[in-house]
């Protein structure tokens, strides 16, 4: 249990009237002391601040108590068995450095009250299965493999052939990379696939338009004075919308009825025909954007701000793989490049926000291809980071796929760990930048693996 100030006591297991009342009497004592000292101190500072904005918005208050749900329930000894199951092939493989499969699953109910007259519950669960592989070439880089299912419930994970299919695939896929050549810096044309653009639009753009980090001086603001200025494509729309549930029959995790600060979900127009409008807003407000839209968010006990929900990218100009492609070997002709990069998979990424740090981003992809301009079969390559600037990768995007996908995961930032969601088409972009992933340099284990025998 925790309080708008990030501050967080335990409270009883049992439903217990009187056990809770006594812990959120113990929480609001803290809380109203911290608000006293934190007052008191701007109090007897008389230093005038540039900014007349408030701390936090007044929003309307809500009452919202959602009939408490079953937990996601699960039946040990067969899910023991099945993720047993998963990483079995590994073992007969020599090749395989290590290789883990784990599933998770989370139950919340989160309960927000306020002095305003809000009263709020609402339950909360997701379950999520990852299984990674990895393995070792001659000059000691460590390459991994990842696949990682995210639903609503067990339910909305795929059937066990499919699974056991993309653990083969992790398989074969680590057994090329070992063999792969090493990438070398490059700069040029790039497709990325719709999971890569996904993160990609996550990590990039979806950070810069939290609109509580636009108040912090400390971070670099990038689109704080683009509003109504061309930040995209005319082609590309981008919304924010926590309120909806599914996608092609995909359930979405970053959905939800109202946020952690106990304001109304609500769909968000951020960017129109490339056109910057809107910022996701908690209830520390803007110059223009005096109110929440409903993305306060946080996990148990931190203290809510801006993030991201379900992030939703839309073309109005769709282009088939093909003619990404035949664009992509276009631009490379022009350029004299040999080839150009296609993103087929990614694990993830960072981005620096901060003024006094590099305006740059990191994207980590598994899986990178050469695709050639004289028609030689796309090549794997290894040791590859994307990495640019944020305006100069947005100016680059030229065209987009027309098969959109999703691509749910959980985010970390200052307000903890949230599950939320991206869809995306594929991107193609004129111009990226990568470059050598750095060497793990661990040596080959001088004894072979303990099952070696077995295998042979």
């Amino acid at each position: 249990m925790g309080d708008a100030l990030g501050n967080s006591l335990p409270i009883s297991f049992e439903d217990n009237d009187l056990a809770i009342r006594q812990a959120l009497w113990k929480s609001t004592d803290a809380a109203y002391r911290g608000a006293v000292s934190i007052y008191l101190s701007k109090k007897n500072n008389n230093k005038e601040t540039e900014s007349k904005l408030p701390d936090f918005s007044k929003e309307k208050p809500y009452v919202y108590i959602e009939p408490r749900v079953a937990p996601v329930s699960i039946d040990k000894k067969i899910w023991e068995d099945k993720v047993k199951e998963y990483s079995r092939p590994f073992i007969g493989e020599a090749n395989i450095f290590s290789a883990e499969v784990e599933l998770g699953i989370v139950n919340d109910r989160k309960y927000f009250i306020s002095t305003e007259g809000s009263e709020i519950a609402q339950n909360f669960s997701y379950c999520r299965l990852h299984i990674t592989g990895t393995i070792k070439t001659g000059d000691g880089d460590v390459l991994p493999l990842f696949k990682t299912y995210t639903a609503k419930d067990l339910n909305g994970l795929p059937d066990h052939q499919s699974i056991m299919a993309d653990v083969q695939s992790i398989i074969e896929g680590l057994k090329k990379l070992k063999d792969a050549p090493l990438a070398e810096p490059y700069s040029g044309p790039a497709i990325l696939s719709p999971a890569a653009s996904a993160v990609f639009f996550h990590e990039i753009f979806g950070h810069r338009i939290e609109g509580q980090r636009l108040r912090n001086n400390n971070d670099s603001q990038t689109f704080k004075s683009k509003v109504g200025s061309t930040v995209l494509p005319k082609f590309i729309n981008v919304f924010s919308d926590p309120t909806l549930n599914s996608y092609n029959d995909v359930k979405l995790i970053g959905s939800y009825q109202y946020d952690d600060q106990g304001v109304k979900s609500q769909r968000v127009t951020v960017v129109e025909k490339g056109i910057l409008k809107n910022f996701l807003m908690s209830r520390a407000p803007l110059e223009s954007f005096p109110a929440s839209n409903g993305h306060g968010r946080a996990s148990m006990g931190l203290q809510p701000t801006s993030r991201q929900s379900n992030l939703i990218i839309e073309t109005t100009s769709p282009n088939t793989m093909a003619e990404l492609r035949k664009k992509l070997i276009s631009e490379c002709k022009k350029q004299g490049r040999q080839y150009g990069y296609y993103f087929q998979d990614v694990v993830g990424g960072f981005t620096l926000t901060q003024v006094y740090t590099p305006n740059v981003f990191n994207i980590f992809p598994t899986e990178v291809y050469r695709i050639y301009v004289d028609g030689r079969p796309d090549e794997l390559v290894r040791g590859v980071n994307l990495i640019g600037t944020p305006l100069a990768m947005f100016s680059e995007i030229v065209a987009t796929g027309n098969q959109p996908q999703v691509f749910s995961g959980i985010c970390g930032a200052e307000s903890g760990n949230i599950p939320v969601t991206a869809i995306a088409p594929a991107l193609f972009v004129k111009k990226i930048e990568t470059q050598r992933k750095p060497n793990a340099n661990e040596t080959i284990p001088v004894l072979s693996r303990p099952d070696a025998e077995k295998l042979n």
